[in-house]
C-alpha cells in the first residue's frame, strides 16, 4: 500500500477547523506552520512562547491563523475557547516537558499535564463534540527498568520521574475516556508517543541538541549529562506526518485508529549521546565537548520504540535516519545564525524531506 506523503496528508487538512494546543511550543509552532501553510483554519491555544529566540514569533502566519495566549490549566477559558470555535481536529501538545524541570517543579508538570489533558478531554465530554483528537504524551511512558529493550504500545506504563509519570497517568485517562464516554459518540481519540524529537527551532533548556547548537553557534557552556545515555532521535517532520496521518485515518475509521501509537526511528537506529556527539563531528564540528559528573536527578540509560504498529496499521515510516536528521538540524541553525528566515528554513526542510 502507497504511503501516503506529507503534503497530500497536509491537503486533506485544507478549510479544516484545526485547534492546536501548545501552539508556540517547538512541535506546536512546526505544526501550526506546516497545517496554516497548507490552507487549515487553525486556532492555538498555549502560553506565550518561553524561549529566546521564539520559533513561533519569528514564523510567518497566514490570516487564517489565530492565537489565544492562555493557560490549559483555565477550565472556563479553553471551555469557552473550544466552544465557540467548534473543531474538526484537535491536536493537544500544551504540556510541561522537560524531565529535569519535573523534578523541580513537580506539582507544576502534573498540574499542566494531567489536569490540562483532562480539561480537555472534559470539554470536549461535555460539548458533545463531533471533533478527531490526537494526544500527545511521549517515548518516556513506559515501564523503564534499563533492560535494553524496545517498548510496544502493549507494554506496561510507568514512570519514575515526576514527567514521565504525569504522561503515564494521561495515557490511563485518555483510555479511560475513550472507553467510558466516546465509544459511542462522534468524538474520536487516540494518543501519540514519540521519539526525542529534534530539528531547526528549538531553544528548549536541558535539551540535547539545544544546549549544543547553544554551544557551537553561541559558545555557551555545556556538560554532557550521560554519554551513554541511548535515546530514540527522530526530526520533527517524522512524528507531525504521523499525527497529521493518524488523525485522517482516526477520523475516517475510529475503531482500527483509536488508542496509542508509537513514532520513532527504524530498528537500529537507536543511538547514544556519544553516537550523536560524533555524527555532529563528522560534519564538521571539532570543538571539544565538556562530560558533566554524575546526574543530579535519574533518567533512563536506555529508551526505544518498537514502531511495527504505525508502519502495518498505519502505513507511516520514517524517512531520514539520525544522521540525516541531525545534518537538517545542524543546516537549519547554521543557515538561522547566518540571516536567513525561519520560514524559509522550514520550507527548505519540507522540500527535502518530501523528495
Amino acid at each position: 500500500m502507497e504511503i501516503m506523503g506529507l503534503i497530500k496528508v497536509l491537503e486533506k487538512f485544507r478549510g479544516k477547523k484545526v485547534l492546536i494546543t501548545g501552539h508556540t511550543g517547538f512541535k506546536g509552532s512546526w505544526l501550526s506552520y506546516l497545517l496554516d501553510n497548507h490552507g487549515a483554519i487553525t486556532l492555538g491555544y498555549s502560553l506565550k512562547p518561553n524561549t529566546e529566540p521564539s520559533l513561533y514569533e519569528e514564523l510567518e502566519f497566514s490570516e487564517n491563523h489565530k492565537s489565544v495566549i492562555s493557560d490549559i490549566n483555565d477550565f472556563e477559558k479553553i471551555k469557552n475557547v473550544v466552544n465557540q470555535f467548534k473543531p474538526e481536529f484537535i491536536f493537544h501538545l500544551a504540556a510541561q516537558p522537560l524531565v529535569l524541570e519535573s523534578y523541580e517543579n513537580p506539582k507544576y508538570t502534573f498540574e499542566t499535564n494531567f489536569n490540562g489533558t483532562l480539561n480537555l478531554l472534559e470539554v470536549i465530554r461535555i460539548a458533545n463534540l463531533k471533533t478527531t483528537a490526537i494526544l500527545i504524551t511521549t517515548d518516556k511512558v513506559y515501564e523503564n527498568d534499563d533492560e535494553n529493550t524496545a517498548f510496544s504500545e502493549n507494554d506496561r506504563i510507568g514512570g519514575k520521574d515526576p514527567y514521565s509519570s504525569s504522561k503515564a497517568v494521561c495515557e490511563l485517562l485518555i483510555n479511560s475516556y475513550q472507553h467510558s464516554f466516546f465509544k459511542a459518540s462522534e468524538t474520536k481519540v487516540a494518543s501519540a508517543r514519540a521519539g526525542n524529537v529534534i530539528g531547526g527551532g528549538d531553544w528548549s533548556n536541558d535539551r540535547l541538541i539545544p544546549d549544543i547548537i547553544r554551544f557551537l553557534f553561541e559558545n555557551k557552556s555545556i556538560e554532557i549529562r550521560n554519554p551513554l545515555s541511548t535515546r530514540p532521535w527522530q526530526h520533527v517532520l517524522e512524528p507531525l506526518h504521523g499525527y497529521l496521518l493518524l488523525a485522517l485515518k482516526l477520523n475516517e475509521k475510529p475503531n482500527l485508529f483509536s488508542g496509542a501509537w508509537n513514532f520513532g526511528p527504524s530498528e537500529g537506529d537507536i543511538k547514544s549521546v556519544q553516537e550523536i556527539i560524533e555524527i555532529i563531528k563528522n560534519q564538521g564540528f571539532k570543538k571539544e565537548f565538556n562530560y558533566g559528573d554524575k546526574l543530579k536527578f535519574k533518567e533512563a540509560k536506555y529508551l526505544a520504540l518498537k514502531i511495527e504498529k504505525a508502519k502495518t496499521i498505519l502505513d507511516w515510516k520514517p524517512k531520514w535516519n539520525s544522521e540525516t536528521s541531525i545534518e537538517k538540524t545542524l543546516n537549519w541553525y547554521k543557515g538561522y545564525y547566518n540571516g536567513t528566515g525561519v520560514s524559509q528554513l522550514i520550507e527548505t526542510d519540507i522540500k527535502n524531506y518530501i523528495k
